[in-house]
């Protein structure tokens, strides 16, 4: 007889693990299960040498805030941004302070995020934001200057050799962090296997179809010896990075309809020269170039990994026909279908310029890349920086009224009417945010529930529910109370 069990999750992600232990401290006698194909979790997007480890809170990231050529620069998305970012920072201090997470420096760091732009129209645009951000509570702090040896001491590596004459200007917030979201991804699992959760490796859910009770029977094999499975599930969540559109699609649920991804990879340059490692202690973000996908915003990132500290400068954009690291060849292909062929075409036709992008990109052998270095660090040698593959992200494609297909960078949740089945497609700011999107799948797919469990959900998140942005002295003091327990106060 086949099991049936609460939930099934779908890929071994920092998304599964948030929903898994939100719903294992609402739920504890619920029966969880999750399936990884890969040998362990964290092992694609979710794997700290996969993304570049920014605790997206968009302190530094100029895309959440685009220059609208005046002094009305809207701060909303940023500060929206940033809100997200603080249910998660309190989600992980409770789960220290309850043991659920080890040491924090495990998982997250101390690390300014940092802007820096050349040129007088990228100065005068940061100068305009900053002048708004420092207005904004959940912005305290926030400094701005154009003086050479202000930012030589934020960040020397930006300064050194560099040529006179050339305006440049950079913000530095101190509360920034560094994020190893494998190592989370793990600790959060771990706590699971302890209480419960079945997590079972190695397997492949190849099929999924509701069944007339309005549970899911899913089909799996051992990706090892293919030794077939199934399971029944009362909800199931798709966290499966690219292959969440995949999964979604062979549901079957309409909402799913009119949806693609285009995936776009990523490398960077890394050293772990301790000399070089020793002169930068921040996250520095720039513009992205023309035609750019904001996910390919370069920066140069302080990064702590398993307690070992190294600098990571790109990401330059790759292209393959996979929606995961270890994807199919034929993914790109076998997405196709009548009701999202024609989104994708329009996407294809009116980013002529993303196309362009690209195509530089592939072009450029590694002196070219430590060029693109040289830009934010003018003393870079190619023979101190190595190349490493960053994770596949799939940006969702949809259908569009005007435009009859878009190109969406971020994150969407899609959910079936009747809320037995949610999946996650997107990227950046991800893992970031995933507190607050498994909090927006628990309200979606669970409405009699939710209401129940929202004295517990304030007890994991105490500001859970209010605006932080618009109280100073509360702003001050979530902020001030998670960096204490995570230790990454300045």
């Amino acid at each position: 007889m086949t099991e049936t069990v609460d939930v099934v999750l779908i890929g071994g992600g920092i998304m599964s693990a948030t929903l898994g232990t939100l719903l294992h401290e609402l739920q504890p006698d619920w029966k969880i299960v999750a399936f990884e194909r890969l040998s362990d979790v964290a092992q694609e997007s979710s794997n700290p040498w996969n993304n570049a480890g920014t605790g997206h809170a968009a302190l530094c990231e100029l895309n959440y805030m685009p220059d609208t050529g005046g002094d009305d620069i809207d701060p909303a998305k940023a500060v929206g941004i940033n809100e997200q970012f603080q249910l998660s920072r309190q989600l992980w201090s409770t789960l220290v302070e309850r043991g659920v997470l080890d040491e924090p420096s495990t998982f997250i760091n101390a690390t300014p995020h940092m802007t820096f732009v050349q040129g007088e129209k990228d100065v005068d645009y940061l100068r305009r934001r900053y002048e708004v951000l420092k207005k904004q509570p959940l912005f305290a702090g926030i400094e701005y200057s154009e003086d050479s040896r202000v930012i030589n001491q934020w960040a020397p590596l930006l300064m050194q050799k560099r040529l006179k004459g050339k305006k440049f200007a950079a913000t530095r917030v101190p509360a920034g962090t560094d994020v190893d979201f494998g190592a989370l991804t793990h600790q959060l699992f771990d706590h699971l296997q302890k209480n419960g959760t079945t997590v079972y490796k190695n397997r492949e859910v190849r099929s999924l179809k509701q069944q007339k009770d309005g549970t899911w029977r899913l089909k799996y094999r051992d990706t090892i010896g293919s030794t077939p499975g199934e399971i029944k599930a009362r909800f199931v969540f798709v966290g499966a990075g690219g292959w969440a559109l995949k999964m979604l699609q062979r549901s079957g649920i309409p909402e799913i309809k009119g949806y693609g991804v285009f995936p776009i990879g990523g490398q960077f340059l890394k050293t772990t020269n301790p000399k070089i490692v020793a002169q930068h202690k921040a996250k520095v973000y720039s513009q992205a170039s023309v035609g750019a996908p904001p996910m390919s915003v370069p920066h140069l990132d302080a990064r702590v990994v398993d307690g070992e500290s190294s600098l990571l400068f790109g990401p330059f954009a790759t292209f393959s026909p996979k929606f995961l690291k270890q994807g199919s060849l034929l993914d790109i292909v076998t997405q196709v279908r009548p009701h999202n062929l024609w989104p994708m075409l329009r996407v294809a036709f009116a980013n002529p310029d993303l196309i362009t992008y690209l195509v530089g990109e592939l072009m450029k052998n590694h002196h070219k890349k430590v060029d693109s270095l040289r830009t934010f660090m003018p003393t870079a040698k190619d023979e101190d920086w190595t190349l490493i593959q960053a994770g596949q992200r799939a940006q969702v494609m949809k259908k569009d009224a005007k435009k009859g297909g878009v190109l969406q960078f971020g994150t969407e949740v899609i959910t079936a009417k009747d809320g037995t089945i949610a999946g996650l497609l997107g990227a950046s700011p991800g893992a970031s945010t995933a507190v607050p999107i498994m909090l927006d799948v628990l309200q979606r797919c669970f409405p009699e529930q939710y209401k129940g469990w929202e004295s517990a959900i304030e007890e994991l998140i105490p500001t859970y529910g209010t605006k932080l942005n618009t109280d100073p002295a509360a702003a001050q003091a979530s902020m001030a109370a998670t960096a204490g327990v995570l230790g990454i106060s300045e």
